[in-house]
């Protein structure tokens, strides 16, 4: 008898932490679900359905989301507690041992600023397509699978047509230097198809405005032009680099610093692009634009200063600088980290928010360090008020404070180029289906 009772009791007791863990986690993540919302704000066409009549709730897809906790095992079953946090890595699905975890691709119609798309990236206007960002995704690998298929596409497409050799007329026309319109470019090339690229900055578009180090890749891509490229985690200035070699290897040609200002479908089919440096004529159109656009401001006074910015490139350029950063994205916790790290400079972080919900996982274990170290002060549930040529005023707990100041960034998003898609003809969507997918498995959970 006494043996039996030694081995319930070496039975029990992990059995018994181990349901204290599991509750605790469950804990957790319903409080993370309510903390969220369910927002969504990452990528809205392509997100993780659970099956959640198969899945097992071993936790096997929230150990391999490199996003933090994204996913959560509650009630016994896997459920999306943070998907603003989801940028379609598509890890989750490789690691359930079940198979109960499918990254699916949203049909038509996905949310209201989105534009509605066909499986082939095609819009309401025939010959026009959108890839990457501006469709969605704002996973880099998304961008540069979707810019290559849209040209395969195209390739199919124009070879079931009679072309005629038109001067002035190319095959197709890319808009936008980013993952997605260099990957368009370059396969373009590789089709035998003519083209002519527009960027209205730098090769790399919205890639080459990202913090310095900024880690922009975690997976393998197939690269138009390379084959597979396998390093597994890659930062803006490795990723530029190798554009830049693939581009001139190639013998790729970019219309950098020339803005689209209009695009029309002519009677005949084709389109007609204007730049304020000419007119062009092409049989497809490819929209590979950031969703940026123009950057959102404050609308306070003193915003006009030259002092105010809203990217960073170099922050090493800035040292021995009284600076505040006001976002609560990503892109505001990078930048102040950065700026924070130069010698002799002062950043404070501002955000109107009381926590930070939307950041990846790894910038919030950074910030934390950051904060603990005195290097960065982050001041919660904060307003600008107004920037002065020395000082900003920030509005904190009822009061206003006045902060010495050099330089202010600011990171509060940007207006999509809506009213640009909207002229040309491109019907918007009008649901999130993320948003659904994640109340359905909490739901069913």
């Amino acid at each position: 008898m006494l043996l039996y009772l030694v081995f319930a009791l070496f039975l029990v007791i992990p059995v018994a932490g181990h349901l204290r863990k599991t509750r605790a986690k469950e804990t957790a993540a319903r409080a993370a679900a309510e903390r969220g919302k369910l927002y969504s704000g990452g990528p809205k066409a392509q997100h993780p359905h659970i099956d959640i009549s198969h899945c097992i709730g071993c936790g096997a897809c929230t150990q391999a989301c490199p996003e933090g906790d994204v996913l959560a095992v509650v009630g016994g079953k896997a459920a999306i507690v943070h998907g603003h946090k989801c940028i379609g890595h598509g890890l989750c699905a490789e690691a359930c041992p079940v198979g109960a975890i499918e990254i699916v691709m949203a049909p038509p119609s996905i949310a209201a600023d989105l534009p509605a798309l066909s499986p082939n990236f095609e819009t309401s206007v025939p010959g026009l397509y959108v890839v990457g960002e501006l469709g969605g995704l704002a996973l880099i690998k998304n961008a540069v699978n979707q810019g290559r298929d849209c040209i395969d596409n195209i390739a199919v497409r124009l070879s079931r047509q009679p072309r005629r050799p038109s001067t002035g007329l190319v095959d197709v026309a890319v808009v936008g230097a980013g993952p997605g319109g260099l990957s368009a470019s370059l396969r373009a090339i590789e089709k035998k198809l003519s083209y002519v690229t527009f960027e209205q900055g730098e090769l790399g578009g919205t890639v080459a405005q990202y913090p310095r180090q900024k880690l922009v890749m975690t997976s393998p891509v197939e690269f138009p032009m390379h084959g597979k490229f396998k390093k597994l985690e890659l930062s803006k200035e490795d990723l530029l680099a190798f554009w830049k070699e693939i581009a001139k290897e190639s013998g790729l040609k970019v219309n950098t610093q020339e803005k689209v200002d209009d695009i029309r479908r002519d009677p005949d089919g084709h389109f007609t692009i204007e730049t304020p440096k000419g007119r062009y004529r092409s049989r497809a159109v490819i929209l590979a634009l950031g969703r940026r656009g123009t950057p959102r401001k404050l609308g306070v006074p003193g915003e006009d200063l030259s002092k105010v910015m809203y990217s960073l490139i170099e922050a090493e350029a800035y040292t021995g600088k009284r600076i505040l950063v006001v976002g609560g994205g990503d892109s505001a916790v990078e930048a102040a980290m950065g700026l924070a790290f130069q010698k002799g400079n002062k950043v404070t972080l501002s955000y109107r928010q009381g926590a930070f919900n939307r950041i990846k996982e790894r910038n919030s274990k950074r910030l934390e360090e950051c904060r603990r170290a005195g290097s960065l002060e982050v001041v919660l549930s904060s307003q600008v008020t107004e920037i002065r040529s020395r000082s900003v005023l920030l509005e904190h707990g009822g009061q206003v404070r006045e902060i010495p100041n050099d330089f202010v960034w600011v990171f509060a998003g940007g207006t999509p180029p809506n009213d640009f898609l909207t002229r040309v003809g491109v019907a918007l969507g009008s649901r999130d289906l993320t948003t659904e997918v994640a109340e359905e498995a909490l739901h069913v959970a």
